[in-house]
């Protein structure tokens, strides 16, 4: 999945006219507009023009003290020809924005494109170049090996650029593009066929003089190993040679191998002696002349064949200019390919990279590291680090050996790579920044030569990180101020950093002064960090923590590897009890903060927890719904089949009887069976549970009954009541069991059935619930009957309409052919119905074309709340002629 979590912003694909180094990458213009002698002296050109490009890299030894070299080789064993070895050794850092972007949108494309399980051709990565730059020359011509090397280059390069080709263009732009312009010359890899054969030899058929000077050479070796073969039988037989010798060939001729005694008894020449002395090689007499003439047919092939050559270099020299800019494809396709191995051997990826100086990275890993605690098993602490304009300079402290100068180096070590075109290892929510300088100070640059101590050395590179740095700057230091007296070295790393503070300047310092400690805190602009240590085990974390200065553990340490308790008494003595107590606060801090985190996680697992178990028993809760809606239903249409029946059943009941012209017998009978069936009908079709609550409503209905009729029997009627004051005094008088009732916010009408102080059991519809009795609003019968009806009948049509909606829904729509506005509306529409009918995914159909269609439905689906995402189809289903829209 190409581009799915790694994101460009901030340009556009690729920048405009012929700035890039095609050198190094050619990925943007249109070269068929120049002739060929033209298109050599624009690379050549911009090639010069593009290695004079200064890059401010600062020191010399830059790359050797960050290890790059070792990505360069390890890129380098990577390709599979000179001229990918040649990009890879060539490779630099590059302060082009565009350029950066191209190659790391090559790199990534490479990367992905064999995701679909189908590789890019990578045999017969030939380098013949030189071969070809023979052509230019009349008169020369290239060997036949040179030519079969070269008819296989080409079929790779025809291979490569079919396979780029036949991938989807909106996913691999880049590659496309880099293609694009590289010619397969089918003319060319037919004249070669009819030259060369599978083993790269010429072929008898190449020129009618070379098959009859081959036809006569087998004619008369033919002949040769006829005549030596009676030569050899009769000098066995007289004992002249051993019986187990065999024809031998000395300088292309057929000779006999004889003892140096009996040389002279078989009259030829002799071509040769073994190293001994005993063993003389005989040209026979008789065969001499036939092997002249099979050496002069000899010359007379390689004349021939050179005569061949000659006609088949004249037939390649129009294709020179082309062919090499093919090769030139290769080893840019060969350096390509190496580096998306390299960043899948470091989980390397393209993260989202702006022009701007400002970064965020998070897990970001020391490839170097990465690789080297892989091979013994081991897991590498990634780096979560970030810079931005209020706080640009970050400087670390913290115990020794705990990671200070790795996590510089880190920093270093991925922003070189990520501008020289290389994937880098850090997270997919990353964001890489941009910079026109890296300044780095790291080890030791004393030199005896040029007068230089250590710290000479240091103050050497701070006046020039202060001469030359800017806002576009990164800058890397190591151990700031060390070197001399602490307060001095301490007094002069302070000054220095206040001004390259001053200076907007980005950069990482690793440190362990105190009064820098105290500065980065109140200094806008720096801010601190710590590489965290475990007190309990005394050693390093290797992590960092940003916002808080770090302490050194020195006493830890050193009481750790040993060091006498009273020596470490004395060494408190003397640094002061000030000093002691902000470390001891220091480390007080940071075992706190540790504490606390491990408490927050702890509590968000906790949440996490509780969040799984609560969508558990949500999905449970749903099941249980849709079980019981499944069983009511099942219920009711149980119920119209017996009332059917029953109906039914009377019907024949009352025709009997009619027939039997109401005897006596027959009725009685007919009667007991209308008890059966009505003793059926009773029975109990529910569980216990809902028979008892059934049960119970029963009696509170008779109960309530039989109240009334004894209220009313003993009441008198009054008959100059209105009926408005019977409503209003029925209304204010306590709620009772079978009163009437709705829910507040409720259009579903109840009765009660059991009533306490604060709390009524409410039967609505089938649904027996506890609700409070404030929440209950009395209602009169007639108003019950209507609402109960009226509901019914709404949520009965309701129903069906939904059931019948659900049973013929089809999650896919076609709108190819249709008016924006016309597809969006019927879009809108059929979303309304997926929801309806609970559908979690649809597919809209609107093909590729130019994409407007697919570009104004999206800005639509956009807008929408209840859409999760959308997406490209896979591209084997449709690819980007159908999104996939997720519904919440």
């Amino acid at each position: 999945m190409p581009y799915a979590s790694h994101r460009f912003t901030s340009l556009p694909f690729h920048p405009p006219g012929l700035h890039k180094p095609p050198e190094r990458f050619y990925s943007g213009p249109k070269f068929e507009e120049y002739e060929k002698p033209q298109l050599h002296t624009l690379f050549t050109n911009l090639l010069v023009n593009f290695d004079k490009k200064k890059k401010v890299i600062y020191p010399e030894t830059f790359e050797t003290k960050l290890y790059f070299h070792k990505i360069r080789e390890y890129i380098s064993e990577g390709c599979l020809s000179p001229m990918g070895k040649e990009r890879a050794m060539q490779m630099s850092f590059s302060t082009q924005f565009n350029s950066v972007v191209t190659w790391l949108r090559q790199t990534h494309e490479m990367l992905h494109i064999g995701d679909d399980g189908q590789d890019m051709p990578a045999a017969n990565f030939f380098d013949l170049r030189d071969p070809l730059k023979k052509l230019r020359v009349e008169g020369l011509f290239m060997e036949a090996h040179e030519l079969f090397d070269l008819r296989r280059a080409l079929g790779s390069i025809r291979d490569i650029v079919r396979f780029i080709r036949s991938k989807d263009e909106s996913q691999y732009p880049a590659l496309h593009e880099l293609a694009a312009p590289v010619k397969v010359f089918p003319a060319v890899l037919d004249k070669i066929d009819t030259i060369i054969n599978k083993q790269g030899e010429i072929k008898d058929n190449a020129s009618h003089e070379l098959m009859r000077i081959r036809r006569e050479m087998r004619a008369k070796q033919s002949s040769i190993s006829g005549r030596m073969s009676a030569i050899m039988k009769k000098a066995r037989q007289a004992g002249i040679v051993d019986a187990d010798a065999t024809v031998s060939i000395r300088d292309g001729r057929a000779v006999i191998p004889v003892s140096s005694a009996n040389k002279r008894k078989i009259p030829g020449i002799v071509q040769d002696e073994s190293a001994t002395g005993k063993t003389a090689y005989i040209e026979p007499a008789e065969i001499v002349e036939i092997n002249n003439e099979i050496r002069e047919l000899g010359y007379a092939e390689r004349r021939e064949i050179s005569k061949i050559l000659l006609e088949l270099s004249a037939f390649l020299r129009p294709y020179l200019e082309d062919m090499l800019f093919a090769f030139r494809f290769l080893g840019i396709i060969d350096f390509i390919r190496a580096k998306a191995r390299f960043a899948k051997r470091i989980n390397g990826i393209v993260p989202t990279i702006r022009n701007e100086t400002d970064f965020h990275w998070e897990k970001a890993v020391h490839p170097l590291l990465f690789l080297q605690h892989q091979a013994s098993g081991k897991n590498v602490v990634p780096l979560d680090i970030e810079l931005n304009r209020q706080n640009r300079i970050l400087l670390i402290s913290g115990p020794n050996a705990g990671g200070k100068s790795v996590c510089l180096q880190t920093v270093g070590l991925l922003q070189y790579m990520l501008q020289c075109g290389i994937p880098v290892p850090v997270g997919h929510n990353s964001q890489m920044g941009f910079f026109d300088h890296i300044f780095m100070d790291i080890g030791d640059e004393q030199s005896i030569e040029n007068d230089l101590s250590t710290y000479s050395s240091h103050l050497v590179n701070m006046k020039f990180f202060l001469r030359h740095c800017n806002n576009r700057s990164l800058l890397l230091i190591d151990e700031f101020g060390t070197g001399t007296e602490p307060m001095l070295g301490g007094a002069i790393a302070e000054a220095v950093l206040e001004q390259l503070n001053k200076q907007e300047v980005y950069g990482v310092i690793t440190t362990h002064y105190t009064n820098l400690k105290h500065f980065a805190s109140e200094h806008v602009g720096i801010i601190n960090g710590a590489m965290l240590f475990d007190t309990h085990k005394i050693e390093p974390l290797f992590k960092l923590e940003t916002g808080q200065p770090g302490s050194s553990f020195a006493f830890e340490i050193a009481r750790k590897t040993g060091l006498p308790e009273e020596i470490l008494q004395k060494a408190r003595n003397r640094l002061g009890e000030g000093h002691i107590n902000f470390d001891k606060h220091l480390r007080e801090i940071i075992r706190d903060k540790r504490y606390w985190e491990k408490k927050r996680e702890s509590v968000r697992e906790q949440d996490k927890k509780m969040e799984r178990t609560i969508e558990k028993y949500e999905t449970e809760l749903e099941k249980l719904k849709n079980e019981r809606a499944r069983i009511i239903e099942s219920a009711r249409q149980e119920a119209n089949n017996l009332l059917a029946s029953v109906n039914k059943k009377i019907e024949n009941t009352i025709r009997e009887i009619k027939e039997a012209q109401a005897e006596k017998e027959k009725t009685r009978s007919l009667r007991k069976d209308i008890e059966q069936l009505k003793e059926e009908i009773n029975r109990p079709a529910y569980d216990e549970k809902f028979q008892k609550q059934l049960e119970k409503k029963i009696k509170k209905l008779q109960e309530k009954q039989e109240k009334k009729k004894n209220k009313k029997s003993d009441q008198t009627p009054n008959l100059q009541k209105t009926e408005t004051s019977e409503n209003n005094e029925d209304k204010n008088r306590p709620l009772e069991p079978g009163d009437a009732v709705q829910l507040e916010g409720q259009d579903v009408p109840g009765e009660i059935i059991e009533i306490n102080d604060k709390s009524a059991v409410v039967a609505f519809g089938q649904l027996i619930t506890t609700v409070k009795t404030v929440r209950l609003t009395r209602i009169s019968k007639n108003e019950y009957k209507k609402a109960f009806r009226q509901k019914n009948t709404v949520s009965s049509n309701f129903a069906d309409r939904v059931r019948s909606k659900k049973l013929s829904f089809t999650p896919d729509i076609d709108v190819r052919g249709m008016r924006a506005d016309e597809a969006i509306s019927k879009v809108l529409e059929h979303l309304d119905e997926a929801l309806l009918c609970g559908a979690s995914t649809i597919k809209i159909l609107h093909g590729k074309g130019n994409g407007i269609l697919r570009e104004q439905i999206r800005q639509h689906l956009a807008t929408l709340p209840y859409v999760s995402r959308y997406h490209d189809e896979h591209v084997q289903y449709g690819g980007a002629g159908i999104t996939v829209v997720e519904m919440d």
